[in-house]
């Protein structure tokens, strides 16, 4: 899920340093990079002396650091109530629906098995997307939280592509696909795939 916090760092403008992460090679299961994430996952943020990994809980950090770049809505207002739900339905719900079907293999040493785990995480990840398509629907504009773009629509886009090579896709949805396209015309959005190498199509 570095690709979230990436796109944020883009869009706040503030200068950072990306460090990628040999997964093929195993460099996030080496010791020095366990001492930043002991959990082996990536990203992790490094600054100064601070060391955050979750994907969540960085974009809320960037967020409360930089609080003029308004990608968030005003704290105690019921907006950033409903911000905080949609990003923490994000990383809890959907992420793991998705992770399943991508990586079955992380549930079970069975190879026989990963077509069905595919089939059950294909089947949630649908009804999730239900729920997100009735979301943008009534949100009342362009973006989750509306007509102010936030660290929630950014985190909506990275899960929505990793779902494209399945049958239904996010970006078949009625009001998803529409909702992808307006996000990836954002420039920062835009910089962050192409700093990451990612191979298009994008969504």
């Amino acid at each position: 899920m570095s690709t979230v916090p990436h796109i944020l760092l883009e869009e706040i403008g503030a200068p950072y340093q990306l460090v990628f992460v040999n997964l093929s090679g195993g460099a996030h299961k080496r010791p020095d990079y366990l001492r930043l994430n002991p959990n082996g996952l990536i990203p992790v943020l490094v600054q100064d002396d601070l060391v955050i990994y979750e994907s969540a809980a960085i974009c809320l950090h960037l967020i409360d650091t930089h609080p003029t770049c308004n990608l968030a809505p005003v704290v105690g207002s019921s907006e950033r109530a409903l911000f905080y739900q949609r990003l923490m339905w994000f990383a809890c719900t959907l992420q793991p629906a998705l992770s399943m079907y991508l990586h079955p293999n992380k549930s079970t040493n069975e190879p026989a098995m990963f077509p069905e785990l595919r089939v059950r995480a294909e089947e949630k990840v649908n009804t999730l997307f239900e729920l997100l398509d009735a979301t943008l629907e009534g949100s009342g504009g362009p973006w989750l939280t509306g007509n102010t773009y936030s660290a929630a629509d950014a985190y909506a886009f990275t899960l929505c592509r990793w779902s494209r090579g399945m049958a239904r896709p996010g970006a078949s949805w009625p009001h998803i696909g529409p909702y992808l396209h307006r996000i990836l015309a954002r420039p920062a959005v835009q910089r962050a795939l192409q700093q990451e190498h990612l191979a298009e199509p994008w969504i």
